[in-house]
C-alpha cells in the first residue's frame, strides 16, 4: 500500500495560505465572482466552474487517493453517471454482477438509451472479465467489496487484464475508502466514492468525488463536470472536508466492531449465512487481504426461512432501518427495497436479494449492545 497515515488525514486541507490561516476552510457562499479583467479571468469566476471550498475538498480527495485531480458532485450517482458520460455512443463496459443497483439502473435504463453497451460477470473469477471483452470494450468497472454481497475482485489481475486490452480501470471504493484501499496502487485510472458514506461519515451529506490518476482522463472528467454541472455546493463540501477529518478514527472503530459482530453473527441462530471479507470463510478472504488495509465495516447476511424479516424490523432497537451505510450509527438496509429495488425482480432473484437478506453498515455503538440486539430481534421475529 502506498505511504499513508492518519496525519495525512487531519492535515489533507492546511498548509494553504489563503485562508489567513483558518483552521477550517470557509464556505464561500458566492455564485460568481467579480471580473475585473474579463480577457484575463480570474481563478474563481463561475461557482459550476469552480470554487475555493469546493476546490479545497477536490484537492483533499485527490492527495488521500494518491491522484492528479479530483472531482466533487453533488451525489454519488451524479460522480457515477459522469464518469461514464466520458465514454461515447458503441463503447461497451463490463461491469460485476453484483453491483450496486443504482449503477447497474444507470447502465440498463439510461446510458443503454445513447449506446453505451454493458455485460456483468462474476469478476471473483478474473477469467470472466476477459471473455467478456469485445472489440467494442473501452473499461472495465469494479466494485471490491461489492454492494451488497461483499464480493471480491483482485485489482492486480484487473489491471493486468486492462494494460493486455488497452482498456480504462474504474473502480468504486464506497465500502473501503481510501483509509483501507488504495486502487492507484494498482495501476486503476479512476475512483469513485458516494461520498454520502464512509468519507462524509455522520448521514448528513450527500456528495460523490471521482480521482483520477493520469491528467488526460482528469480533464475529460473535468470537461463533464463544467458541461453537466451535477457539482457539489459549498456548505455540502465544508462538511464533507469536516467528515474526513475524523475517517481514521471512525474507520478504525467501526471496523473493530464489525469484525466482532459478523464473528458473532456467524455462529447464532436464526441467521443462515453472513458475508464479510473479515472472515477466513469469505470468498476471496486472502485477496482482499492482500490489496486492502482491512475488512471495512459492512456486511450482509440473510436471515433464516423461519424468520419473518417485518417482525424482524420491528424488533430491532440500536440500528436504525435505512439507506445508505458508513455513518457513527449502525444502519440495517434492506436491499430489496433500498439499494436494489429499482433492479427488476428477475435479476435480484438471481443474484439471492431475496426478502431475507440484509445489509448491516456498523458504526461507533459498544459491539456487545448491538450482538444483544439482533439476537432478541431473531428471538421476536421467529414464525
Amino acid at each position: 500500500m502506498g505511504k499513508f497515515n492518519d496525519t495525512d488525514i487531519i492535515h489533507a486541507d492546511l498548509g494553504d495560505e489563503r485562508f489567513l490561516g483558518a483552521s477550517s476552510v470557509p464556505i464561500f457562499h458566492a455564485s460568481t465572482y467579480h471580473q475585473p479583467n474579463p480577457s484575463n479571468p480570474p481563478s474563481y469566476r463561475y461557482s459550476r466552474t469552480n470554487s475555493p471550498t469546493r476546490d479545497t475538498l477536490e484537492k483533499v480527495i485527490a492527495k488521500l487517493e494518491g491522484g492528479t485531480r479530483g472531482f466533487a458532485f453533488s451525489s454519488g450517482v451524479a460522480a457515477i453517471a459522469s464518469v461514464f458520460m466520458t465514454f461515447k455512443h458503441g463503447d461497451h463496459i463490463i461491469a460485476p454482477d453484483d453491483i450496486y443497483g443504482g449503477t447497474f439502473s444507470l447502465l440498463t435504463e439510461l446510458f443503454v438509451r445513447w449506446g453505451l453497451k454493458s455485460t456483468f460477470v462474476d469478476m471473483t473469477n478474473p477469467a470472466n472479465i476477459e471473455k467478456a471483452i469485445t472489440k467494442d470494450t473501452v473499461a472495465i468497472y469494479v466494485e471490491t467489496p461489492s454492494n451488497p454481497f461483499l464480493c471480491i475482485t483482485d485489482l492486480s489481475a484487473v489491471a493486468n487484464i486492462a494494460k493486455k486490452h488497452k482498456l480504462t480501470t474504474i473502480i468504486d471504493n464506497t465500502f473501503s475508502s481510501p483509509y483501507l484501499q488504495k486502487p492507484f496502487d494498482y495501476d486503476f485510472d479512476i475512483v469513485i466514492h458516494s461520498a454520502t458514506k464512509f468519507l462524509g461519515g455522520h448521514s448528513d451529506v450527500l456528495a460523490g468525488v471521482v480521482v483520477t490518476r493520469d491528467k488526460a482522463i482528469g480533464a475529460q472528467v473535468s470537461n463533464v463536470q463544467v458541461a453537466f454541472g451535477a457539482v457539489l455546493d459549498p456548505n455540502s463540501s465544508w462538511l464533507l472536508l469536516r467528515g474526513i477529518k475524523t475517517l481514521a478514527v471512525r474507520m478504525k472503530q467501526s471496523q473493530l466492531g464489525a469484525q466482532i459482530v459478523a464473528e458473532a453473527l456467524s455462529k447464532t441462530q436464526g441467521i443462515k449465512k453472513v458475508y464479510y471479507p473479515g472472515l477466513e470463510s469469505h470468498q476471496g478472504y486472502e485477496v482482499h487481504r492482500k490489496q486492502a488495509r482491512g475488512a471495512g465495516a459492512v456486511m450482509s447476511f440473510t436471515l433464516d426461512d423461519n424468520i419473518e424479516p417485518t417482525k424482524f424490523f420491528e424488533a430491532i432497537k440500536i440500528p436504525i432501518i435505512a439507506v445508505s451505510l458508513g455513518g457513527v450509527e449502525t444502519i440495517l438496509s434492506y436491499p430489496c427495497k433500498m439499494s436494489h429495488n429499482t433492479m427488476p425482480a428477475d435479476e435480484r432473484e438471481r443474484r439471492g436479494i431475496t426478502e431475507r437478506f440484509m445489509r448491516l453498515s456498523i458504526g461507533l455503538e459498544e459491539p456487545a449492545d448491538l450482538i444483544a440486539d439482533i439476537k432478541d430481534a431473531l428471538k421476536a421475529s421467529k414464525n
